[in-house]
């Protein structure tokens, strides 16, 4: 997870440094199994590879059934280099990385409580990657399903919270990793000084945070403007989004990130192609010759 967040950060420098290309996202439903699939791509400018990731989850299963590849091509002949078949497991890790980056730049120095709004897969990934980048002494999971909330608390090192609200009140950092389609934080929950890392809202209609907290935020961080418009929680706060700067622009220093204890900083992450083009970057390089060729 360390190595991802930093390969994350440099991905989104690039792009938001207009080093990177970016086509828009395809979203495909298989509405009878609940299934979504989202397809992106991404390459930045120098790199070996470019790549093209398609996940899916499915939501009428039980568990719901997370999946997911990425192909990877030569970025000066398009020969295919690589197919990873990683179940989704590429996807999951530069999401958790994602909000990382974000941690890295806008938490508090000091995390005493995190609230978990989810209890799915990242669930665990952006616990993983918030304590690469910060001490954390408690954390509060909330899920609609008990058993899946004791599960995911189980495995962060956590306790289940009975409500939302009782989850982030008072929390240091607060992340929200669900399908929702209806606000689940309420912003009058929420204090100065608090960190929000929101997740789940990555398509049309989707939406966890109530839009006054975006309006409310001291800094407010997408990690694409022209996607987080369409598909994130700014879809929702339009009138606050010229005030949003891109976490790119704030890791290369451009944007102010947190700058004093009691701000408010909220991010809004989507997902951009250009983070499975670092995390797969990543993967090989460390790969060596670890990985299987099968010939058809």
């Amino acid at each position: 997870m360390a190595a991802c967040i930093d390969a994350v950060e440099a991905a989104f420098v690039a792009y938001s440094g207009g080093e990177a290309e970016l086509p828009s996202v395809i979203h495909l439903d298989v509405p009878e199994a609940r299934g979504e699939i989202h397809v992106k791509a991404g390459h930045i400018h120098g790199a070996p590879t470019y790549a093209v990731k398609v996940a899916s989850g499915f939501y009428a299963a039980d568990p719901p059934a997370i999946d997911g590849l990425v192909a990877v091509f030569d970025a000066t002949t398009g020969a295919p280099v690589a197919f990873l078949l990683d179940g989704g497991y590429v996807t999951d890790t530069r999401t958790g990385a994602a909000g990382g980056v974000a941690a890295r730049w806008l938490a508090p120095e000091h995390v005493a409580v995190v609230a978990v709004v989810g209890t799915g897969i990242q669930a665990r990934r952006q616990v993983e990657a918030l304590r690469c980048a910060r001490d954390v002494m408690e954390v509060r999971v909330w899920g609609r399903d008990a058993d899946r909330a004791a599960a995911a608390a189980l495995d962060v090192g956590g306790v289940v919270a009975p409500t939302v609200r009782e989850a982030v009140e008072a929390a240091d950092v607060v992340i929200t990793c669900t399908a929702s389609t209806e606000p689940l934080v309420r912003a009058e929950w929420i204090a100065p000084g608090t960190h929000v890392t929101a997740v789940g809202s990555d398509g049309p209609g989707k939406q966890e945070l109530d839009p006054e907290l975006l309006r409310r935020a001291d800094v407010l961080v997408v990690d694409s403007l022209d996607q987080c418009r369409r598909l994130g929680e700014l879809q929702h706060a339009l009138d606050v989004a010229d005030r949003a700067v891109e976490l790119g622009t704030v890791c290369a220093g451009a944007s102010p990130g947190r700058t004093t204890s009691t701000q408010l900083t909220v991010c809004d992450l989507t997902g951009v192609g250009v983070q499975d083009v670092a995390a797969a970057n990543a993967v090989l390089a460390n790969a060596g010759d670890a990985g299987e060729l099968l010939s058809v």
